[in-house]
């Protein structure tokens, strides 16, 4: 049974300046768009699954979402000096990448029962590249777990570039496509595998994601993206 989730008073605190610091610098460096706002099931336990390309998409989406979100992130990053210190100054709950962690699953369960929007990356980490990968079946087994809805969000203008654009005073283009929300809680299963039913929802998820971006960036779900 997962405890009941609370943010520690210290995290709240630090969100107080981390959200809009971060705001501001995104609109010093970019042009920032949101599009969707009123997809967002406001005051509910949801998850946002998000395209993953480079570093900047964590604090882009965190800094603009209308509600305090909570977020994974691995724990690879937590060891870098200055990443792994905003990590732990927002409260991201750490990962290892490719390992069971109960402990883990019962936070992200408690995070969403408590009515709070919890923020991950169905690919399992960082692309590099605007192409979407293949899901990792972990959202599959937090969705099979939960029953949460899954709310697609698709990022342009996140590339491992956008520092140097940004430096050379271009002022990239930053989108947050926010989809429709997608609801689990009554697809039939009686004809998937348990493990396939994972993995067919986690590309669910992901076409959902190739529906809100460009032909570029569809990658492996080129031909199955689902528009809103």
């Amino acid at each position: 049974m997962a405890e009941p989730f609370k943010a520690p008073l210290r995290i709240r605190l630090n969100r107080l300046w981390l959200k809009p610091l971060f705001r501001l610098l995104f609109n010093i460096l970019g042009r920032v768009s949101i599009t969707g706002r009123d997809n967002i099931p406001y005051g509910s336990g949801y998850m946002i699954a998000i395209n993953h390309i480079s570093i900047y998409d964590p604090p882009l989406v965190l800094s603009f979402w209308p509600e305090e979100a909570e977020a994974i992130g691995a724990t690879d990053v937590f060891e870098k000096k200055y990443q792994g210190t905003i990590l732990r100054l927002y409260g991201v709950v750490p990962v290892h990448r490719g390992d069971y962690d109960r402990s883990l699953i019962d936070t992200m369960l408690a995070i969403i029962k408590a009515r709070r929007p919890l923020m991950l990356a169905p690919e399992g980490g960082r692309s590099h590249v605007p192409a979407l990968r293949r899901a990792k079946p972990g959202v599959g087994y937090i969705i099979e777990r939960s029953q949460a809805p899954v709310l697609p969000v698709g990022l342009t203008g996140t590339t491992d570039d956008f520092w140097q654009r940004a430096r050379r005073g271009e002022k990239p283009a930053l989108e947050i496509r926010i989809g429709k929300l997608i609801d689990f809680s009554s697809q039939p299963v009686e004809h998937f595998e348990r493990r396939a039913l994972r993995q067919s929802n986690a590309d669910l998820v992901m076409r959902h994601i190739a529906g809100l971006l460009p032909e570029e960036y569809h990658g492996v779900y080129a031909g199955q993206a689902i528009r809103p």
